[in-house]
């Protein structure tokens, strides 16, 4: 790693935390209607597996998506002020915090309906396989949407065409609320593919270090012909499974105890300054620049207006070319 990498990687990962810390406080304020699923704690993932992408791959994901959209290069002014619905946001207001799309930014959403990516996300492997195009669709989903029949079906015909498909699990442990001991049989998520033959590995989701190897890893597979790869992230949210929640199923000492040991920023930040590649006021400079582009975004999207009611009638076909 470089100093510039190390350092890129702490800001991107900062900026999610910073995003989200200000959308929670956003919905609060009543700005931001529906679910809103924060990213709190997840920032390593993203940002790791964003590092080893490369052009024309493909990233599609569930309803905690914030952090991928951050991720992906969008801007966080359009992302913010699609969460509050205007028409200046990157679906124009009409996707919300769990369906915003940017095809320029290679981000394919934003899903609500769980585990339903997942099938889609093998069909842009399919189409990247008929193109041999060699890019990678990179299918992120949790622990809870694991047990989902559709992933399985998905599974099968990925190591069955070879598709060039990387299954990303961020397993943050509890699902919607529910812990994965008492949801699942088998509790280690990357042997799920062992039937179909697809090899798969647990990972740090906690450390972006370890989640770009394991990453690089898993893409110059699936990009090399040999079909799907299975990636399980060990990670934690911080907050509740949505805004909505209190998280009662679990104790606050457990939340601190894994912000005071495993916390990916904190984590990044020590390695930093161990190195001697970023002392104390070059974070805080970092965090100052973080926080005037979030708050920025919050006022871009508190400002902006809301789509025309004729935006309803838009995005509903493709006019296709005769």
């Amino acid at each position: 790693m470089t100093q510039d990498e190390l350092l890129k990687y702490y800001r991107d990962m900062l900026l999610i935390r910073r995003f989200e810390e200000r959308a929670g406080q956003l919905y609060g304020m009543g700005l931001i209607g529906g679910f809103c699923h924060l990213y709190i704690g997840q920032e390593a993932i993203a940002v790791g597996v964003q590092a080893i992408k490369e052009p024309g791959d493909q990233v599609i994901t569930g309803y905690r998506d914030h952090g991928h959209m951050l991720a992906c290069g969008m801007d966080p002014r359009e992302v913010m002020a699609e969460l509050t619905g205007r028409a200046g946001g990157s679906s124009r207001g009409k996707g919300g915090s769990m369906h915003m799309f940017s095809t320029e930014a290679d981000f394919y959403g934003g899903h609500g309906i769980v585990g339903a990516q997942v099938a889609l996300g093998t069909g842009l492997a399919l189409a990247n396989h008929y193109r041999d195009n060699k890019k990678v669709s990179f299918t992120y989903f949790g622990d809870g949407a694991a047990n989902q029949g559709q992933v399985y079906e998905s599974f099968n015909m990925a190591q069955l065409w070879s598709l060039p498909v990387v299954y990303v699990i961020e397993n943050n442990q509890y699902a919607m609320g529910t812990s994965i001991e008492r949801s699942s049989s088998e509790t280690h998520l990357y042997k799920r593919g062992a039937s179909f033959r697809i090899p798969g590995e647990e990972v740090d989701g906690m450390d972006v270090l370890a989640v770009k190897a394991a990453a690089g890893k898993a893409a110059a597979h699936a990009r090399s012909g040999k079909g799907p790869y299975i990636l399980e992230m060990k990670t934690y949210r911080y907050r509740g499974h949505s805004m909505s929640d209190p998280a009662k199923y679990r104790t606050r000492d457990e939340v601190d105890e894994v912000r005071k040991t495993r916390d990916p920023i904190d984590h990044l930040q020590e390695r930093l300054a161990k190195l001697g590649w970023a002392d104390e006021a070059a974070l805080k400079a970092i965090d100052a620049e973080v926080k005037r582009i979030v708050a920025d975004a919050a006022e871009f999207a508190r400002t902006s207006p809301e789509p025309e009611p004729s935006e309803l009638y838009t995005d509903v076909y493709l006019e296709a070319a005769q």
